[in-house]
């Protein structure tokens, strides 16, 4: 395995991860490798899901809408501005 090691973390986040290892009853480093692995986790189910994919799922159950569409003109003759 790996190791890692974080500089800089502002000390409110520490000590909010120091505060939710202990209410987990864990270590911090335990804690913060559980919300990495959950983080990315969840990232990697999403992106191997299309995006057309997932909207069409979120829409489908309210039904489809038919659109009129108005028909269209032919292209108009271009102006000549140097005449």
């Amino acid at each position: 395995m790996a190791s890692m090691t974080i500089r800089n973390i502002d000390d409110q986040i520490k000590s909010r991860l120091r505060v939710q290892a202990a209410r987990n009853g864990r270590s911090m480093e335990d804690e913060a490798r559980d919300i990495l692995r959950a983080a990315l986790s969840t990232e990697a189910e999403a992106s191997q899901q299309s995006l057309i994919g997932s909207i069409r799922r979120r829409i489908a159950p309210l039904g489809g809408v038919d659109l009129d569409l108005p028909a269209r003109d032919a292209i108009s003759d271009r102006v000549d501005l140097d005449a």
